[in-house]
């Protein structure tokens, strides 16, 4: 990308770019990273350049599967454009707070050696729920968290350090999981101690795994926003994104040695993440996936139209405020009410064509923390949540291939499952005892009479 060919309107990074060390590597750097965490950082390095906090937090980088993202950026010396979409005039900045991309099953050794760097302070992740390796137990399987995952990667960068004396690294998940710092500390700490208990308990001590909350939305780039893109540039940038206007980034204030002033460009830093991450997962997210699963459903693509359907309108409004809602515990000065007003307009957004086929992917993954937990905390109360319970069935339709192919890690068992048992008892076979879905409610006779009127 040749910057002095930017046209006017485009504001970009002001800082000597070849100055600033490596500070960061992250996996899975994929649109939704280059528009949230890599974002925060490229304004956090150009409000600071020459401070503590400020400096050396340049970002490296990994993907663990696809060197599509590689072959974006590299050519472009990691430079890449954010476009805020809104009613209003697009906004739009060049990002420079990532130095590479590697492709680690081309070159693992180098992620290794990254990771084992004494520049290196901060390993990130946006890998998606499934790629934490769990089990329906919610423990570490240990067949999905084999040489291509992450935790070969970091056992052996986290071994290097401990030989060689150097500090832990702060390991920071950016993933929609419940306590997800909490669980990637207890997921790591299971993969290691399978091999190496001393270096297990070297992690245990030196690293820090701190909670976050991220928000965003990030649809998949098209090639009509690659054409918007230049239009808005007046060059070609393989590797755009775009994204709305707001942004929300809550991170629990642990770390093993530093971390960049994102406190500085909008961050929250915070002493307990849990009911800012808890309201996203189960009324943000929860509302996602039941646009997704209801709208697909109802033949929509995009996520502004599903939301207008007034068929779904309601569901959405009823499971967002009188359901997620109620089973949280807000902390202090965070309105729930509003949040969900806020949503709704987030989502009704025209100019961001996000598909409902994108939140659609990897439903077992999602749906235990987005519905479920839910569903477990009114039961308890004996309250009924039928706006959850019809979204659930939406998904049970997609999982037996109502709306086309579906991609999850488990969708060959799931329309095993959905094709072999009867609809009355989908649920049990699902979330019971023997559950392929990790199992943190148990549906009552009249959940199963309800769900199985709509199958």
């Amino acid at each position: 990308m040749t910057l002095d060919r930017l046209t006017p309107e485009v504001t970009r990074f002001g800082y000597d770019r070849a100055a600033q060390a490596t500070g960061i590597v992250h996996f899975g750097i994929g649109a939704f990273h280059r528009a949230h965490q890599a974002w925060y950082t490229d304004r956090a390095m150009e409000g600071g350049a020459d401070t503590k906090h400020g400096r050396d937090w340049a970002i490296a980088g990994v993907s663990l599967r696809s060197a599509g993202v590689a072959e974006q950026m590299n050519p472009q010396d990691g430079l890449y454009s954010v476009t805020e979409c809104s009613a209003a005039v697009p906004r739009v900045r060049v990002v420079g707070a990532v130095r590479q991309v590697l492709v680690a099953p081309q070159d693992p050794e180098a992620v290794v050696a990254l990771l084992a760097a004494p520049a290196t302070k901060i390993a990130s992740f946006t890998i998606t729920e499934k790629g934490y390796g769990r089990a329906a137990d919610g423990r570490l399987d240990p067949t999905l968290a084999g040489e291509g995952s992450i935790y070969r990667y970091l056992a052996e960068g986290l071994a290097r350090r401990r030989a060689t004396g150097l500090p832990g690294l702060s390991l920071l998940s950016c993933d929609n999981l419940a306590d997800n710092g909490g669980q990637l500390g207890r997921l790591l700490g299971e993969h290691a101690a399978r091999t190496d208990a001393d270096l297990a308990r070297w992690i245990a001590d030196e690293c820090t795994f701190p909670g976050t909350m991220v928000d965003r939305i990030v649809p998949a780039t098209t090639a009509d926003d690659v054409a918007a893109a230049e239009r808005l540039l007046g060059l070609s940038d393989a590797a755009a994104v775009v994204t709305e206007p707001f942004s929300q980034w809550v991170i629990e204030d642990r770390f093993a040695q530093g971390r960049p002033a994102w406190d500085k460009v909008g961050a929250q830093l915070v002493a307990d993440v849990a009911p800012y991450e808890t309201a996203k997962l189960r009324m943000l997210n929860g509302a996602h996936s039941a646009l997704a699963y209801l709208g697909l459903g109802r033949g929509h693509v995009f996520v502004h139209q599903a939301v207008a359907d007034p068929a779904i309108r309601p569901l959405l409004e009823r499971l967002m405020r009188q359901e997620a809602a109620a089973s949280l515990t807000p902390a202090p000065g965070q309105d729930l009410e509003a949040y969900a007003t806020e949503l709704l307009a987030r989502f009704a957004n025209p100019s961001l064509e996000h598909r409902l086929a994108q939140i659609a992917m990897d439903g077992s993954q999602k749906v235990p923390q987005r519905w479920l937990e839910t569903l477990a905390h009114h039961q308890h109360r004996g309250v009924e949540c039928p706006a959850i319970l019809i979204a659930l069935a939406g998904w049970l339709r997609h999982i037996r291939g109502d709306n086309g192919a579906v991609e999850d890690p488990l969708a060959e068992k799931l329309l095993a499952c959905a094709q072999a048992v009867a609809p009355t008892d989908l649920l049990d076979a699902l979330f019971g005892a023997e559950a392929l879905v990790a199992a943190v409610w148990t549906p009552t006779e009249r959940d199963r009479s309800f769900v199985a009127a709509l199958l």
